[in-house]
């Protein structure tokens, strides 16, 4: 039992994953502000973990938690969501028992050791949703996506896109091409030297083209670009130290080690044939996102993430499962010049001396240039060891200026995701799904995206809170 002291301590975004999130089925969300606009026609979708507690017991890291999908349908002046758990075996054999069974990203199974053996790791389905033309993907790294239907989000079970055979998984960050349909993908499969699975899909989502390639030791790589012609990943100096997690003794997240004088290993492919055109190493960093990537003028390769010096976000994140955080990990919007051919790294300068996670770019520009990049960051006098993300911002790469949406001391909004007007192709907006730590609440906001600092255009309520989440996507209509 907390004492009234230990509580005190807490900040207010910790009450939405003190207790596991309420599903709702299809619900006319009330409008609280504003109207919404005429051109907003489509879904929303957000997925995070939504579970981190079971039996009285806490997860061991928020990557751990089950995950949730929140929908929220635009049609002719109405709005309407649903939210569901994705209903993975693991989670409803945990449901039907009660208590946790099973080991994940930062927690080994519960009970004797060989419990470590025969329940390993349950896919949490928790990290990102891609909508296609029939189904919903649940996505998590270390698994195969989970097939959602897209209007009920009821879960249809785990899907293999018609190229994942056993032990291939499938990455939470593809790349859609808006211009060919085209999606890309990666998974890494854990061995005593992993292997990436490079995946190219039709805009069904079918794998039509997959290549594998092998890695030195187990990295960490979350995310990868789309630049041009040529997908591309920044391995950073992370390695598995998979032993004590063969045998038992230990969970993923506690057995990464931080190896700066390995530095970033950079492969470059092209996105045709899936080869290998070249291969690098710059100094460390540790990224778990990248903004985007594109070819300039001269052939050159663009590439935006978010930077951080070393691997201390890792312990941050375990952290926020406990609902306090304490450990300062800092990242700075990041642009990577890269000759292709060669895979040598020609400039690294910082866009911005602010804090930057989940950037990202309208979707018709994934693998462009892009005039704007969209992100979460936290207001410029919060301490970032005691918070989680509590403002979005647009960096305008024409002019280099940040335009933030300001929430206030006690609301935290989700990573901005933008959507292009159906009417108006000047037109379009931003939406993010907010937590208010005072009424203990949730809220949809819409902004204009040219004008992120003016009032939103429109504010719904939802009828319960969604705790944190990691990524979305805009379906349009």
């Amino acid at each position: 039992m907390h004492t009234i002291e230990e509580k005190s301590t807490k900040k207010t975004w910790a009450g939405a994953i003190a207790k596991p999130a309420t599903e709702f089925p299809s619900t006319q969300l009330p409008i609280i502000s504003g109207k919404i606009p005429d051109g907003l026609r489509g879904r929303l979708y957000r997925n995070g973990p939504a579970r981190l507690e079971r039996g009285g017991i806490r997860m061991g890291h928020w990557f751990d938690g089950d995950g949730a999908i929140l929908a929220v349908n635009f049609t002719d002046a109405v709005a309407t969501g649903v939210y569901r758990y994705v209903q993975t075996s693991g989670y409803q054999e945990e449901t039907a028992a009660g208590k946790l069974l099973y080991g994940n990203y930062g927690m080994t199974a519960p009970g004797p050791i060989w419990n470590q053996w025969q329940k390993p790791l349950k896919n949490a389905a928790n990290t990102s949703v891609l909508a296609l033309p029939d189904k919903l993907l649940a996505l998590w790294e270390g698994g195969k996506p989970h097939a959602l239907d897209l209007q009920t989000l009821e879960t249809w079970g785990e899907d293999d896109l018609g190229g994942l055979s056993k032990g291939l998984n499938y990455s939470a960050h593809y790349k859609r091409d808006e211009q060919t349909g085209e999606i890309f993908n990666f998974g890494i499969s854990p061995g005593q030297k992993a292997t990436l699975n490079i995946y190219k899909s039709d805009s069904t989502g079918r794998i039509i083209q997959q290549a594998a390639y092998q890695l030195d030791g187990i990295p960490v790589m979350h995310d990868f670009v789309l630049a041009g012609q040529y997908l591309v990943f920044f391995l950073p100096p992370v390695r598995l130290n998979i032993l004590p997690v063969l045998i038992g003794i230990n969970n993923y997240s506690d057995s990464l080690e931080w190896q700066p004088k390995l530095g970033t290993q950079i492969l470059v492919f092209d996105r045709e044939t899936l080869s290998v055109v070249s291969r690098g190493e710059t100094e460390p960093w540790f990224q778990w996102h990248f903004a985007n990537g594109y070819v300039d003028a001269s052939g050159s390769v663009i590439i935006d993430i978010a930077r951080y010096e070393d691997f201390q976000t890792n312990q941050y994140l375990k952290e926020v499962a406990t609902g306090e955080t304490h450990t300062s990990a800092k990242t700075t919007l990041t642009r990577v010049h890269l000759h292709p051919q060669t895979g040598k790294v020609t400039s690294i300068q910082q866009l911005l001396n602010r804090h930057c996670e989940f950037p990202n770019v309208p979707q018709q520009n994934v693998g462009q240039a892009s005039r704007y990049t969209y992100m979460s960051t936290f207001r410029s006098e919060t301490d970032i060891s005691q918070e989680v993300l509590n403002a979005i911002a647009c960096f305008d790469n024409k002019t280099e200026t940040l335009t933030e949406a300001d929430f206030g001391e006690t609301r935290y909004p989700s990573e901005p995701i933008h959507a292009q007007d159906t009417q108006n192709p000047e037109q379009s907006w931003v939406l993010t799904v907010v937590y208010d730590g005072n009424s203990h609440s949730s809220e949809v906001w819409v902004f204009d995206s040219d004008r992120l600092d003016a009032e939103p255009v429109c504010k719904l309520g939802l009828p319960s809170v969604i705790p944190h989440s990691f990524h979305g996507t805009w379906n349009p209509a």
